[in-house]
């Protein structure tokens, strides 16, 4: 690792956190500025504080002393701060030191003393744990592999910090101190602790803001109307049930309650006598730093910024963002927005509508996030045409619309569901992804244990909004909806399909496997169900039609059979109106009423299967399926109805479609239900008016499912003896000294073919050598020394691995035809310096496949698999999977490209060795997960034959990697 020359500052360094109660800090390194701060702090702390620090009575800081703790080289010596409000709230530094423990002579050193320093009123706070994570990679990137602290038995919350960091650690007991050795290396154990409080920090900093104590709307206008004042009058009408207050600094000096709505008034903030935990903000965009400021001094502990001018205005509203956002952070609050719509948490005991939204939605168990308002509107309008009121099945448990979400973001939400007891299905809009890599982690752990259904906007290049400022993606949008799959999101195209996947999934357990039956009263609403299960890739059973005059007794009878039966894991109920012995239609409400009590009642005699209705007018049976529901009373008992043969006998199934008797077993598995909210729930149905989309909502449910039953038993990554990680990582160092002297910054160089072969050696991963041949003599030395036949090729970048053109003859047997086909190829094509020809002795005929891996912004690293030829390319038949690839994820992505036959013995042919190509894979992931500074590997062609395989042409490009990844100490994001 490069280091700056003694006293750089390193900006890289600094860093905002979320601790333990929900702010935040600030954490950036000490300077010589700060000796005034550092005094300050100093004499806050307790004497006991003190003298657990320096192991003796130390009640104030020397000039000498103050000096050495401020003046820093960033290499040997290093201290970092953690700030609220610009001022030290704890202090860590550390010393290179050598094997006795005196001060380092030499770099080669790799140990340092580390001692913390946290002010009372922050302890408990998690500040030094978090101060902990980052001076440890800060040491890393020094050279420094341990931490030596000595600290006082008595000392018990330091002790603790150390030893609940989860890096290997040594402890001894010398001469009355507790010595502690810890080794930097990151583990298994350290990043899970670090993932932990990451989560445990990020959801408390968005309990607070969604379940206040007390509310103030800065900007509350004297006269009804206006952003504040409707702020105001949405949080009065939906019963919030904290203590609200109205500032205005334009009120007069004598008011103190504003009415009509009774609310108490003052001019500034400091006028109220109490704690304000949340201020929503609408006053122009000038006069936000004043408010922020006065929040800050006043304690507030979040902030919503409702007000516009910002990034969505251009570059001088995308300053004015940044300052926003470094102000709220420097006083330790979270934000939401600018420009944001507002957040809503249906909790009976908070009842918060701090939004624009004039009606407060019903309650429930949908999580709702969006980045724009108005599909803000279009989620929540919709929801309540589908199931308005409290314990309806379209009802939310919170919803955040953040805006330009310069701070809080859709990841964070998910850190906040994720143990949500509240809520069972978290919804995203989202038109930006600040930190994917975060998203993807935090989207699988929470995906592992509820459904996470994801729509993108801006899904292509350049079309992000301007309020947001986010890493430029390079992979097309089918290789991000890829991913997420892999992650066990559930992607939509649509706000429609976020809304149907979510009601179902809220409200039905999931399928145990892809069998469904359809019952109803209508055949050819059945055959469109039919037809959309096998769109959808389901196995529908044949349609069990019910007379047209079937009642809503025979539903439930018919439903009840078919759900006991072993035959199919989920129902699709078709429903039109039934037609009377006259022949017309009865559509009326009560007909509705009744039918859903009837659905219902057979559905909660056995809850274990996910049951959906389509229906067509029948709005009146969709309200009733969606209100809350009442006892069923059924009619006269009747015996289910046979059903009815339809098109004169012809059996409802497709010709070669498979037979629901061909499933094989699934176990079921349902969305857990937290302990405390355990026991019988209400049961809701979920209607559509389409066949088409209550299908995909229910194949959604299925390959989540699926995606669930897989990751309860995750793939391994293997260990594999000949991989020699250390001595590619030198041999990595060596390359980037040698070759990056002359590039700038962040940017790639590719290796030298024999170097990029040697480091692929290391991984056990060995390319098939190619000679060069400029002139045909050169040729026939290089196939001599190879063995006949060979292959004669082009490595002209726009000849590279293109057949089809002509640059590359196979099988040459001898000298005489390789002589004749240089001379063909050179006379074709172009000179032996325009060409750079190479020699390769073939291999075994076999399926040519590329393997490919490559780190991007903003998707990370990602692996890549395809055959090798423009068609692939062409129909973009390539498959993706996030690094690091387990065993599972490998096997999984060889056989979802659509082209995979070809690798299985397709029309005849003999199947080739996926197993070593699956091995092959995996080495390449663990190099570029090992390595960082591995930005690509690019092999291709692998001819993978019926036994073993063989690498032809192989690349590999290396970089500097980034000071700050998702894999180092936990930090917010900054756009």
């Amino acid at each position: 690792m490069q280091t700056p020359p003694d006293h750089a500052y390193p900006t890289h360094w600094e860093a905002d956190v979320v601790l333990r109660d929900g702010g935040t800090a600030r954490i950036r390194p000490i300077t010589p500025d700060d000796a005034e701060r550092l005094v300050s702090f100093y004499e806050q702390v307790s004497d006991e504080s003190k003298y657990y620090r320096f192991f003796a009575p130390y009640p104030r800081l020397s000039d000498r002393d103050v000096h050495r703790f401020t003046h820093h080289d960033y290499v040997d010596r290093v201290g970092l701060a953690a700030t609220v409000g610009g001022e030290f709230i704890a202090t860590v530094r550390y010393d290179r030191i050598d094997a006795r423990g005196l001060p380092a002579k030499s770099p080669e050193d790799d140990q340092a003393e580390v001692a913390f320093l946290v002010q009372d009123a922050h302890q408990g706070r998690g500040v030094a744990s978090a101060l902990l994570e980052h001076v440890a990679a800060v040491a890393r990137e020094r050279g420094i592999r341990r931490f030596a602290a000595e600290v006082l038995p008595a000392n018990t919350k330091m002790i603790k910090v150390f030893t609940d960091a989860g890096y290997t650690q040594k402890r001894t007991f010398e001469d009355g101190v507790v010595r502690l050795e810890l080794d930097l290396e990151p583990t298994e154990q350290s990043m899970a602790v670090m993932r932990g409080r990451e989560q445990r920090a990020e959801a408390r900093s968005v309990q607070r803001l969604l379940a206040p104590g007390s509310v103030a709307v800065i900007g509350t206008g004297r006269t009804p109307g206006g952003v504040g004042r409707t702020a105001l009058r949405n949080l009065l009408d939906a019963g919030f049930t904290g203590r609200l207050h109205a500032v205005n600094h334009a009120f007069p000096e004598d008011l103190r309650r504003l009415e009509p709505e009774g609310v108490p008034a003052a001019r500034t903030l400091r006028d109220i006598p109490e704690p304000v935990d949340l201020a929503v903000v609408a006053v122009p965009a000038a006069a936000v730093p004043d408010v922020i400021r006065d929040c800050g001094e006043h304690g507030v502990q979040g902030v919503l910024v409702l007000s516009s001018g910002y990034a969505e205005a251009g570059s001088d509203g995308r300053e004015r963002q940044r300052t926003l956002l470094r102000q709220a952070r420097s006083y330790g609050m979270r934000l939401i927005g600018p420009n944001a719509f507002g957040l809503i948490n249906t909790a009976p005991d908070v009842r918060l509508n701090a939004s624009l939204a004039p009606q407060m939605p019903g309650a429930g168990r949908i999580g709702l996030f969006t980045q724009s308002g108005a599909i803000g509107i279009a989620l929540l309008s919709g929801l309540h045409e589908r199931g308005p009121g409290d314990g309806g099945i379209a009802g939310i448990s919170t919803f955040v619309s953040a805006g330009n979400r310069a701070d809080v973001s859709g990841n964070d939400l998910l850190q906040y569901w994720y143990d949500d007891p509240h809520t069972d299905v978290a919804i995203l809009y989202l038109e930006s992804i600040g930190n994917p890599r975060k998203f993807a982690r935090l989207a699988r752990r929470t995906a592992a244990v509820k459904p996470v259904v994801v729509a993108k906007g801006a899904r292509h290049h350049g079309t992000a909004p301007m309020g947001h400022a986010v890493p430029t993606v390079r992979v097309p949008d089918s290789t991000v909806a890829a991913l997420m799959r892999q992650a066990g999101v559930i992607r939509v195209d649509t706000v429609t399909e976020l809304i149907d996947a979510g009601l179902l999934l809220a409200a039905q357990p999931l399928p145990a496997g892809p069998r469904v039956a359809i019952l109803g009263n209508s055949e050819s609403l059945a055959l469109l169900a039919y037809d959309a299960c096998l769109t959808e890739g389901l196995r529908p059973q044949r349609p069990h039609v019910l007379p047209s005059a079937a009642s809503p007794e025979d539903f439930r009878a018919a439903l009840a059979q078919t759900l006991t039966g072993d035959g199919c894991d989920a129902v699709v109920v078709t429903a039109i109106p039934w037609v009377g012995e006259e022949g017309g239609a009865s559509p009326g409400g009560s007909e509705g009423a009744a039918l859903a009590a009837a659905l219902r009642a057979a559905v909660a005699a056995d809850i274990a299967k996910p049951v959906t209705v389509v229906h067509l007018a029948m709005d009146d049976l969709a309200a009733a399926l969606a209100a809350p529901p009442e006892p069923y009373a059924p009619q006269a008992h009747r015996e289910p109805p046979a059903p009815v043969p339809v098109s004169q006998g012809r059996p409802l199934v497709a010709p070669g479609a498979p037979h629901a008797s061909t499933a094989p077993p699934y176990t079921h598995d349902r969305i857990p239900v937290p302990e405390a909210e355990a026991g019988p729930r209400p049961v809701r149905i979920p209607a559509y008016p389409a066949a088409e989309r209550a299908v995909r909502a229910l194949a959604e449910a299925v390959r989540y499912a699926a995606w669930r039953r897989t990751a309860a038993e995750p793939g391994r990554v293997p260990g594999y003896d000949d991989i020699q990680e250390a001595s590619a990582g030198a041999d990595i160092e060596r390359l980037l000294d040698r070759l990056t002297t002359d590039v700038a910054p962040g940017r790639s160089v590719a290796l030298p073919p024999a170097d990029a072969e040697a480091l692929l050696a290391r991984y056990g991963i060995h390319p098939r050598p190619t000679l060069p041949a400029p002139d045909p003599d050169t040729a026939v030395r290089a196939a001599a020394r190879l063995g006949y036949p060979v292959a004669l090729k082009t490595t002209a970048p726009h000849l590279r691995h293109r057949a089809d053109l002509g640059g590359v003859r196979l099988d040459i047997a001898g000298e005489a035809e390789l002589r004749r086909t240089y001379a063909e190829l050179t006379d074709r094509l172009g000179s032996p310096a325009e060409l750079r020809p190479v020699v390769q002795a073939m291999v075994p005929r076999g399926v040519d496949t590329v393997v490919r891996a490559a780190i991007d912004p903003a998707a990370g690293a990602v692996l890549s698999f395809g055959l090798a030829g423009a068609p692939s390319q062409l129909l973009d038949d390539i498959a993706h999977r996030l690094i690091p690839a387990t065993d599972r994820d490998v096997n999984e992505q060889i056989r979802s490209i659509r082209s995979a036959p070809l690798l299985f013995g397709w029309r005849g042919s003999q199947p080739v060795d996926t197993a070593a190509l699956e091995e092959l894979m995996l080495r390449v992931s663990r190099l570029v997960d090992d390595h960082p500074e591995v930005v690509a590997v690019d092999l291709e062609p692998v001819v993978v034959a019926p036994h073993g395989l063989a690498v032809l042409g192989a690349s590999v490009r290396l970089a500097r990697p980034p000071a700050t990844t998702d894999l180092g100490p936990r930090r917010l994001p900054v756009y």
